[in-house]
């Protein structure tokens, strides 16, 4: 979705949550989205809560809550379901899965993560989909059969992430993008004026912009990468970094 089209549907949102007093909530937005949107009204009185069925997801929808509710008290059960599919005789791919449910005629914003593990999948979906994607039977050339579980019985994903420990200059955009990708200092500069790197889902071009504990980084052809740790120095003076390599 366009940011100037996203950000209008979360205006409309947001004025019917404050006019009806009760929950609206976008479709899934991936995290880029999610971040032009958090940005767009961290300056505002009604800020959207980002709920994806589970603590570890990716997509999430952003839901405007009323001013009697609490975020405490908000039930992503509610607005977001999650389907169980398990494969019989072969063990389809994220690809197959996706692709088997957009058959189905469902839009890839209806749906959040797809999480694989062996010959088990969950699909994290809206509530109006629910029951056509209970139906799927098939997922590439592999049988399958799916059913519907309560949020609270999906198990955490497997993390494959490389641990990554460097020494830089300064903690700045280029530098830890270089170190983190194995990229010399000028290619990575010519990729970042590209337009080809984020820091925590937004496009950023400065290459000296400030890298923190926490930031999400990404380099476009060349993958992805949590900051876990920034802090102390060597005895040339270089400042140490962690990073964990998204894989």
């Amino acid at each position: 979705m366009e940011f100037e089209a996203l950000l209008r549907r979360t205006e409309d949102l947001c004025d019917r949550c404050d006019r009806t007093g009760l929950v609206t909530a976008t479709a899934f937005l991936t995290p880029a989205e999610q971040a032009q949107v958090a940005q767009y009204y961290s300056r505002r009185p009604l800020r959207p809560v980002f709920c994806g069925g589970h603590d570890e997801c990716e997509r999430r929808a952003a839901f405007f809550l009323p001013d009697w509710m609490e975020e405490t008290d908000f039930d992503p059960g509610a607005f977001i379901r999650c389907i169980q599919i398990t494969a019989y005789y072969g063990t389809p791919g994220h690809r197959d899965y996706l692709g088997a449910l957009l058959a189905l005629g469902v839009r890839r914003e209806w749906l959040g993560d797809i999480w694989v593990r062996a010959q088990e999948a969950w699909v994290f979906c809206l509530p109006s989909v629910a029951g056509q994607l209970s139906g799927l039977e098939q997922a590439g050339r592999v049988s399958v059969k799916a059913r519907e579980v309560p949020l609270s019985a999906v198990p955490s994903p497997e993390q494959k992430r490389k641990t990554v420990h460097f020494t830089v200059q300064s903690p700045r955009l280029d530098a830890v993008l270089s170190e983190i990708f194995r990229l010399s200092r000028s290619s990575t500069v010519k990729l970042i004026a590209a337009g080809a790197a984020s820091r925590n889902h937004l496009q950023c071009l400065k290459n000296d912009a400030p890298i923190s504990e926490g930031d999400v980084l990404s380099l476009k052809g060349h993958g992805k990468a949590a900051v876990t740790e920034i802090g102390g120095e060597s005895r040339k003076g270089r400042t140490y970094v962690t990073a964990e390599i998204y894989l």
